[in-house]
């Protein structure tokens, strides 16, 4: 089935998704207090449904303290990527400047939405060219490192999830992840190039990523996770 999406009165925009992959119900709340709901296909999506509403108090509470995680964009913020130190600045009109590896954001009427989608969009635009210049070369490093192939890799700009890896082994990787620490970015692309032998998250996968993270590899997964990619 197509993802289907509806709104909850105590917990707003729901979005149900079939998954062969799944064996059980999984709950996720995105950092904008979205509700992800992942349920195999032996389940009707009215059994998701009454799940949700079960769980209603523990998703109210995840999204609780993904408010708390937010942190507003201000001027005189800054920002030091892998390739550029970023500063946001007031001005008289929406613009960008740069010099080197520096860039200055300046923005009309701080705070507004209006200049939030713009800081929005300016670090977007700097996060992909740092994700298509750092990452494709960094995954096969380590593709030729521990013995991995993989067909084709691309960068997306993806809010659900990290990375992933198709049936013919074509590697999807977020351009968020270029926020993240390099020992994590690592840990990603060694996650995918996993995927591109065994297809599922089972014990054999953490075995094998196990063996390529020095026995950290539930560690790092929960390192991945204090992290969003809706954090600007």
């Amino acid at each position: 089935m197509a993802k289907q999406v509806v709104q909850l009165k105590h917990i707003g925009e729901v979005t149900f998704s079939q998954n062969q992959r799944s064996k059980n119900i999984k709950l996720s709340v995105k950092p904008d207090k979205s509700v992800l709901v992942s349920f195999p296909f032996f389940i009707s999506v009215k059994e998701a449904l009454a799940f949700v509403v079960k769980n209603e108090a523990w998703i109210q509470q995840q999204q609780n303290k993904m408010q708390a995680r937010v942190t507003p964009i201000k001027t005189g913020h800054e920002i030091e990527t892998k390739l550029h130190k970023i500063k946001i600045v007031a001005g008289e009109k929406n613009t960008v400047k740069t010099d080197a590896g520096n860039i200055t954001i300046l923005v009309n009427n701080p705070g507004s939405d209006e200049a939030l989608a713009y800081i929005e969009q300016v670090l977007t635009s700097v996060y992909r060219f740092e994700a298509k210049r750092l990452l494709p070369t960094r995954l096969n490093q380590l593709a030729q490192k521990y013995g991995f192939t993989y067909n084709k890799v691309s960068i997306r700009n993806n809010r659900r999830n990290w990375g992933s890896c198709s049936s013919q082994n074509n590697i999807s990787l977020n351009l968020q992840m270029i926020k993240l620490p390099t020992s994590l970015i690592d840990y990603i692309l060694l996650h995918e190039l996993v995927h591109t032998e065994i297809k599922n998250h089972g014990p054999e996968f953490w075995k094998r990523l196990n063996q390529i993270t020095n026995g950290k590899a539930r560690e790092l997964a929960r390192e991945v996770k204090k992290y969003s990619t809706y954090t600007l």
